[in-house]
């Protein structure tokens, strides 16, 4: 290849994986992740449906269970005792995935824990039980304590805190792509009439008025049925759009050539405003419906969508907001 054609496609995807960047945003995502599985395994043993959900019928159980995941047949099956043991272990993982103690190992304990306990009774388990195990191998893969951590605080270079120290920037790409993915394979999947205008958008209508996932008394619904449809074809094209999202950040690192369109997306910043209506949409499927740690999980994956020196400028304006309530007579 001459030296005027530049360097190949392959070549330029190798510099942006080798990119380095501060692990703020890998660190948020760990700690969200941490919380989900505090949210997932937490309301389970508090409330008293763990032998239901995850024990033998010799324990407690609605059916005999036949389990094949190492870590349950290591600890002798889903019985009563070792459901406890292992429940009460994964809380502890949870806590120090929060505080970012363990790196790495936590992680992996974390995931083997979890990937366990969701192999037991399938039946009881989701999508977003399959989502958390996927943000638990990719900490494995990842220095997510390198800052926001008890790991860097006890084991850094500077022990502090928060650290400067560069990381490898794939993971949160990798992160991005698979919530981009989520939510485009989500979208096309909903093929049913319900979503659809000859079905009159009555999709999320219907989800509120399921009583298994009703978070509380929904009677006022019928009240907003307009509203109701807006929402589902607004979810329905938001979800087939979200490819959208990665045109943006090809975008935004491309802003130096020229285009209509992409000074456009960038003067709009066409990323955010697509994490809005998610984040907005999450919120409101949390307070109106009972769904387990499905927004929480999710929403996990969005603190990689922010480059860590965004968060750096948001730090200081925080800071010095702060300050000056604070200097105020």
């Amino acid at each position: 290849m001459s030296a005027a054609a530049g360097p190949s496609v392959w070549t330029r995807v190798a510099d942006r994986l080798a990119h380095r960047e501060p692990a703020t945003a890998l660190a948020l995502f760990r700690i969200g992740v941490g919380l989900s599985v505090l949210y997932t395994v937490v309301p389970i043993r508090r409330s008293g449906v763990l032998p239901l959900v995850w024990m033998d019928r010799a324990y407690g159980g609605f059916r005999p269970l036949d389990v094949h995941h190492w870590l349950i047949r290591f600890v002798g099956g889903p019985t009563d005792a070792s459901l406890m043991v292992l429940s009460g272990v994964a809380v502890l993982a949870g806590l120090l995935l929060v505080i970012g103690f363990g790196g790495r190992i936590t992680a992996l304990a974390t995931g083997q824990l979890m990937l366990g306990l969701f192999a037991i009774s399938p039946e009881t388990s989701g999508g977003h039980d399959l989502l958390l195990s996927n943000a638990l191998w990719l900490l494995v893969l990842s220095p997510s304590t390198a800052t926001l951590s008890l790991d860097a605080r006890l084991f850094g270079d500077d022990h502090a805190f928060f650290s400067p120290r560069p990381v490898a920037a794939w993971p949160r790409y990798v992160a991005i792509f698979q919530l981009v993915l989520v939510y485009t394979t989500t979208g096309m999947q909903k093929l049913g009439m319900e979503w659809m205008p000859w079905g009159h958008w009555t999709a999320l209508y219907y989800a509120l008025l399921t009583p298994s996932w009703q978070r509380y008394d929904t009677a006022w619904v019928p009240r907003l049925f307009p509203l109701t449809q807006v929402a589902t074809a607004l979810t329905w094209l938001w979800e087939v759009g979200s490819p959208l999202w990665l045109l943006a950040y090809w975008y935004r690192a491309t802003r130096d050539r020229p285009g209509r369109l992409r000074a456009l997306c960038n003067r709009l910043d066409l990323r955010a405003a697509l994490a809005i209506f998610g984040i907005l949409m999450h919120l409101g499927l949390w307070a109106l419906m009972d769904l387990g740690p499905f927004s929480l999980v999710t929403l996990s994956f969005y603190a990689c969508l922010w480059h860590p020196d965004e968060y750096a400028r948001l730090w200081r304006r925080l800071r010095g907001l702060l300050r000056g309530l604070l200097r105020r007579p």
